[in-house]
């Protein structure tokens, strides 16, 4: 993919998010090493107290298993992430950097159901050290030449929900989620 088509992508990602969730409130860029610079948005309050923390940066180039022997980055999948929080917590926005940049710098394929592990907490104070990926909510950012952009949810998840989820799978840690009416919005 060109630089020129992969600003291409970004340009509609962040429309996209404009779009789902109104004005950007902030936004912040993180870098490291070896890796392209990853955008955090920040959008809300809204009416509700709803704080969002949007990616803009991970669908720069497409995810592939460092095990494949053929690299399609034309067919690969493609993903920006979302957390949805009940306040804000704006120290999260080096680690929404860090779980998108998570393709490129551990090989991981960012899926619904998969779970990134940041092994401390995610934002100052959390008890979560861990989120689950969710299915889309929002419609797929149409790319061009390549994959379309899917727009992940990602839930914050303690270690105790981590290791439940490893033993049991994802369907079963939603389904004690909803037998507790557990608020999945921290």
């Amino acid at each position: 993919m060109t630089s020129h088509s992969a600003t291409d992508v970004l340009v509609a990602v962040e429309a996209a998010w404009v779009a789902a969730f109104g004005p950007v409130g902030s936004r912040g860029s993180v870098s490291f090493v070896g890796v392209a610079s990853i955008e955090v948005l920040r959008f809300g309050p809204d009416d509700a107290g709803t704080v969002r923390y949007t990616t803009v940066g991970m669908a720069r180039t497409s995810m592939t298993d460092p095990t494949d022997v053929v690299v399609d980055s034309v067919s690969a999948p493609r993903a920006e992430l979302v957390l949805t929080l009940s306040e804000h917590q704006d120290s999260v926005l080096r680690t929404m950097a860090a779980l998108a940049s998570a393709p490129v710098v551990e090989g991981l394929v960012v899926a619904p159901d998969a779970t990134v592990d940041i092994g401390q907490p995610l934002w100052d104070g959390a008890g979560f050290t861990a989120v689950i990926v969710g299915e889309p909510e929002l419609p797929e950012v149409v790319s061009g030449a390549s994959e379309p952009v899917r727009l992940l949810p990602v839930v914050p998840i303690t270690a105790t929900e981590l290791a439940y989820r490893r033993i049991h799978g994802a369907a079963a840690l939603r389904e004690a989620w909803r037998e507790a009416g557990t608020d999945l919005h921290a």
